[in-house]
């Protein structure tokens, strides 16, 4: 394996290698590659058993030229201010690549959940909600869930704002229960818009998706609801899914639902008794299949991995799976990728989804808001291979970074520099 890359740096040589096509000017660019600021802090809670423990946290807010920062909070052991930088960058880039007015951030806790009870869980929440009191709002930063965050946390942040400021304020937050104002389809959009992805891919590239092999690496929100999905939706046969504790492989197909029901009830994938075999997350990733979407954190394919996958087409769910090495060796392969930017951006696009039905305080259905999210990212799909075709990039990921910074750029210069 090469050496882990740097999240932040990665994001950085995106931005170059697309603003070489741009013409933008130095002195822009340079501010399209870091964030407007950064909090961190410490919190210390009072566990259940009475001793105090500090944790690190951090909230980056990267650029706000399109709109409210807006991006989310992951809690993992992993979290640094590196990682937030690097996914508050790629959130800017993602809101803008699907059309939505929206700037970047992110956020997270160092912190492993399953280490905690949920009464801890709760108070080191509404802890992190106190810090960020001064940062977020409707028309400021509008946080979100991401790894091990979901409806339950998010619920605890409104509540403690809203608390706090004496207002009702739905808007602060998404991915919130929908009791509390949160919006239909909202669990499911990051692997619906993973879905989707691929099938403007296939079709892009003339290739049949109905009984095409797919293999998934992470089997979370994102990876299981987007294999279930191209299982149901597109005849697609999902062959092997794989989680932290290793990989299982059917050649025949696997019942993405009831891998999903399986790792619910023991936690994990491997075991399950209908799967042919068990293989390492490596192995998954290099198995010969035709769609390979890698859905767990940064980093996963470096440029060793890279030289063995065997996949036609990647389409990235989780954010930054592929190292620019790792990118250099795929496009010079035939390996076609669709990036992050535009794979995993339903869970924006949703939440932007919820956050203007907050504000108009009128709810959509459940396929409203699918058929909403289906015509952002084909167009937005439609975008970036009309970019990719007129100024001939080399790659999908450029095309999509080229049509992403040129938004945020036209938006700077119609809003002028002051003082």
């Amino acid at each position: 394996m090469s050496e882990e890359a740097n999240p932040f740096e990665s994001l950085q040589e995106q931005v170059d290698d697309a603003a070489a096509y741009l013409g933008v000017d130095d002195g822009v660019l340079e501010r399209l590659k870091h964030p407007e600021r950064v909090l961190e802090t410490n919190l210390t809670v009072e566990l259940d058993d009475g001793s105090l423990e500090t944790f690190r946290a951090f909230r980056s807010q990267f650029n706000g030229d399109r709109g409210p920062y807006k991006g989310g909070i992951r809690y993992h052991p992993g979290v640094s201010r590196d990682e937030v930088k690097a996914l508050s960058g790629w959130m800017v880039y993602k809101t803008a690549v699907v059309d939505i007015p929206y700037g970047g951030g992110k956020g997270g806790i160092a912190v492993d959940p399953r280490e905690y009870s949920d009464d801890e869980l709760e108070r080191l929440t509404r802890s992190f909600a106190t810090e960020l009191r001064p940062l977020i709002g409707e028309d400021r930063d509008v946080p979100a869930p991401d790894v091990n965050t979901g409806q339950r946390e998010m619920n605890w942040i409104k509540d403690t704002y809203e608390t706090l400021e004496n207002t009702t304020a739905p808007g602060v937050i998404t991915g919130k229960a929908p009791d509390s104002g949160g919006s239909a389809g909202r669990v499911e959009a990051t692997g619906r818009s993973t879905m989707l992805t691929a099938r403007e891919a296939f079709d892009y590239l003339g290739e049949e998706i109905e009984g095409a092999t797919v293999a998934v690496q992470g089997y979370g929100n994102a990876g299981s609801v987007a294999a279930r999905l191209v299982e149901r939706e597109l005849g697609a046969t999902v062959v092997a899914v794989s989680d932290s504790s290793g990989a299982i492989h059917d050649p025949d197909g696997l019942d993405a639902a009831a891998v999903k029901d399986f790792k619910d009830e023991t936690g994990a994938v491997t075991g399950y008794d209908d799967a042919t075999e068990e293989l390492s997350n490596e192995d998954l990733l290099t198995l010969d299949v035709d769609l390979l979407i890698p859905a767990a954190l940064e980093n996963a394919i470096d440029d060793d991995v890279a030289e063995d996958v065997s996949a036609d087409v990647i389409v990235e769910a989780a954010n930054g799976p592929i190292t620019p090495d790792a990118d250099d060796v795929l496009t010079e392969r035939g390996v076609e990728v669709l990036p992050d930017i535009l794979a995993n951006a339903g869970g924006v696009t949703v939440s932007y989804f919820e956050w203007v039905q907050n504000r108009q305080r009128f709810y959509w259905t459940e396929e409203r808001v699918n058929s909403e999210l289906e015509r952002t990212v084909t167009e937005a799909f439609d975008a970036l291979t009309d970019a990719y075709e007129e100024r001939g990039l080399p790659n999908f990921r450029t095309a999509a970074y080229v049509v992403a910074i040129q938004r945020v750029v036209d938006a700077y210069r119609q809003g002028g520099t002051w003082p």
